[in-house]
């Protein structure tokens, strides 16, 4: 790596230090797109400080217009309330009327209830703000500031109409209802009612019952008098909200009573039926015919056992009658006076035989009369037994009746009773009702809230140095041309020879009249240092051969290379210019008045000497090889031995040629020549050329093992370098280098 040398001659700031790679570093490889870098930000929006002190500006002017000149004044007043839980004033009647329970979700609902419609239209009717023109658009407002795009804003309306009204078919405005006067008072009413609620605002305090009612107005007694108001209208409608409840419920309540009277009598009535038609019912005559049916029902029992017995005993005679087994009939008969008789038979008594059968006969009669008796005093006891039963069962179901009966009437009477005292209740509350809320503080008169100028201001400045430095950022982030050498240098990874000013000529011709009129001019000195950056870039082998060449066309590099050939000749130097563009040929609009001798084609072919075909234009002190059309492709001739020969022979005759190429992006010719060349200088558009196209570019010269000297920015614009915040900072470009050149 070769070491530079400066120059007594060369500006400290243009001039930098020619960095030679042995490696050539890939290109972008120097930028890190991952990362934002802060300080670069801030120097972006120090050189943009002219836009955003304009933006700033424009909304300053802006924000005053419409705050001293446009803008209506609004003042706010506010009124300071507070809810009250615990309102009744009666023990039992909030069964009839919930007051305010007190949570959040209540206190939300008392806060919609006083913007809502009904609340709000009480106050318009109360304060007749439908005949006030801040409320009623309908209405002229003669204290109204006069709205300067009034006559464009109907002219508009006119026109979206009559396009309306032309698209729309059967919408003309013959077609169209006429509106009642009654709808259309009640929309004016509506649009009215809307205005005050957009006036109108609630705020509840965290963790208290406390609220405030706002208005907002032109006027501020106005806007004190609408929220005082309104606070008015809110407590007084709680308390007709109530009265009105109670009265509904008492009204409810009286017909219940009246129900409740007539079911109670209804009751009472049957009752007095049953116990008519059942005297004796009772809980104790019940009992009484309880105890009579088991009496009954034992003493059945007793004579189904007699009527058992006899029935065995008779069974049993009548079994043994037939026999002659004396001690069988007394064990059936079990009776002393035939134990008498049967002991007579033992004796001779003829009559003991008789007496002993007729003995038996009687027992057996007596047996069956016990039995009839039985059987009959059966019959009788079941007969009373199945009355009693029918009796109690009547009663019982009597008294079972008579019991609901008295069951009902008493649930009657406890809730007629219940109902009539709740009624007694709502009557005397009716007078006694105490609102929600109660009212804190007054709303003074109000408070001017708009325009605010201090604030007006203060926002317009932010917004104009957020739109400014949006503006300055924007526009860096969409530039893809190259504005400085930093940015130019970081981008490629090489080094920037020269920074060349656009030269202020109409034509191509006096291009060259304004480098030999203005030798001291910013153009002519960045031309002189881009030549002392090029000679000292290699001190043991200076370059002889220089080649310039750019990405694409128009990026000024034909006329650097003019330039840097006249000056290259004020060192007393013999210098070749070539045209190696010979496609496009444009030396003839620089040199309109030396095109009749031949051209590069006729030197490299031998036809003619270089001598002869060179021209001098008067006053450059170089001598110029003019292009020549060719049938032949221009590369070609480039890639001949011909081509190398003769720059070899113009290497031995001058001391500098300079050779005019074609964009490498558009033809191969450039990259062809550049195997021939001591130097290589890469011309960039100042704020045009895209990164994109001079990294292509490069590359292409990379792939063919063509190393770049340097690169040079063209074309600059002084002016547009102050209006990008670069004029501080670079030579012919600063204030402080403004006296070195010449106009």
């Amino acid at each position: 790596m070769s070491r530079p040398f400066p120059s007594a001659g060369d500006n400290a700031v243009m001039q930098k230090p020619v960095q030679v790679y042995d490696h050539p570093v890939p290109v972008g490889t120097l930028d890190n797109d991952d990362e934002i870098d802060l300080l670069a930000a801030a120097r972006t929006l120090w050189r943009g400080k002219f836009w955003i002190v304009l933006c700033i500006g424009l909304s300053l002017i802006a924000s005053a217009y419409s705050t001293f000149v446009t803008a209506v004044p609004l003042y706010t007043a506010t009124a300071e309330m507070a809810l009250q839980p615990s309102s009744l004033t009666a023990p039992d009647i909030q069964s009839i009327v919930a007051g305010f329970s007190g949570d959040e979700a209540s206190i939300n609902t008392e806060m919609a209830i006083i913007t809502s419609g009904t609340l709000i239209g009480h106050l318009v009717d109360e304060l007749q703000l439908d005949r006030d023109p801040e409320f009623n658009g309908n209405l002229e407002d003669p204290e109204a500031r006069t709205d300067l795009l009034a006559p464009a804003k109907a002219a508009v309306g006119a026109a979206i109409r009559s396009m309306i009204r032309a698209v729309l078919p059967g919408s003309t405005q013959e077609d169209e209802p006429e509106a009642s006067a009654e709808s259309l008072a009640k929309e004016e009413r509506q649009e009215v009612v809307e205005a005050v609620r957009g006036a109108v605002s609630t705020d509840s305090s965290y963790d208290t019952y406390a609220f405030t009612i706002s208005a907002t107005s032109r006027d501020p007694d106005k806007a004190a008098l609408i929220a005082n108001t309104l606070a008015l209208l809110y407590r007084d409608d709680q308390i007709r909200m109530k009265v009105e409840t109670t009265e509904r419920m008492a009204n409810w309540l009286s017909e219940r009573v009246g129900e409740l009277r007539a079911d109670l009598d209804a009751r009472q009535n049957e009752m007095s039926d049953l116990r008519a038609r059942s005297a004796l019912v009772s809980q104790e005559s019940l009992q009484a015919l309880n105890e009579q049916a088991i009496e009954l029902q034992s003493e059945l029992s007793a004579v189904q056992g007699q009527l058992t017995r006899a029935d065995e005993k008779l069974a049993a005679l009548q079994a043994t009658a037939q026999s002659g087994d004396i001690e069988a009939k007394l064990e059936a008969a079990e009776d002393g006076q035939l134990e008498a008789a049967a002991a007579a038979l033992a004796t001779s008594d003829p009559t003991a035989q008789v007496r002993f059968d007729r003995r038996f006969s009687q027992i057996i009669l007596q047996v069956e009369a016990e039995r009839d008796r039985a059987q009959e005093r059966q019959s009788e006891l079941q007969r009373s037994v199945d009355e009693l039963s029918a009796q109690f069962e009547g009663q019982s179901a009597d008294l079972l009746r008579l019991q609901q009966f008295e069951q009902e009437a008493a649930a009657s009477q406890a809730l007629y009773e219940t109902f009539l005292t709740r009624l007694k209740e709502a009557t005397a509350q009716q007078s006694a009702y105490e609102a929600d809320s109660r009212i804190l503080t007054e709303a003074p008169a109000g408070a001017q809230i708009a325009p605010r100028p201090a604030r007006s201001l203060a926002l317009a400045l932010l917004l104009g140095l957020i739109a400014g430095a949006g503006l300055v950022l924007g526009r860096e982030f969409l530039q893809n041309g190259f504005r400085t050498a930093e940015a130019l240098e970081s981008r490629t990874g090489r080094t920037v020879l020269g920074q060349i000013p656009r030269i202020p000529a109409r034509a191509r011709p006096d291009t060259i009249q304004y480098l030999l009129d203005k030798p001291t001019s910013a153009a002519a000195e960045a031309v002189r240092n881009l030549r002392t950056s090029l000679l000292l870039s290699n001190v043991d082998r200076p370059p002889r051969v220089i080649m310039a060449s750019s990405s694409v066309p128009n990026e000024g590099k034909t006329t650097l290379a003019i330039a840097l050939a006249q000056n290259l000749a004020g060192l007393e130097k013999k210098v070749l210019l070539i045209e190696g563009d010979i496609r496009r040929r444009t030396f003839n609009a620089y040199f309109p008045n030396d095109t009749e001798k031949g051209g590069l084609l006729s030197v490299v072919s031998g036809k003619q000497a270089l001598e002869s075909a060179v021209v001098r234009p008067e006053g450059l002190g170089i001598d110029v090889l003019m292009g020549e059309r060719s049938s032949v492709n221009a590369a070609d001739v480039f890639s001949s031995e011909s081509f190398q020969r003769f720059l070899e022979h113009a290497r031995s005759v001058y001391d500098y040629v300079i050779i005019d190429t074609p964009p490498v992006l558009v033809v191969p010719d450039a990259r062809v020549i550049a195997q021939h060349v001591d130097a290589l200088i890469y011309v960039v558009l100042w704020d045009s050329t895209s990164s994109t196209q001079v990294e292509e570019g490069l590359r292409q010269f990379r792939s063919v093992n063509a190393p770049v000297a340097g690169l040079v920015l063209s074309r600059i614009d002084p002016k547009g370098m102050k209006r990008y915040g670069y004029g501080g900072r670079y030579g012919p470009y600063s204030r402080y280098g403004r006296n070195y050149y010449e106009a």
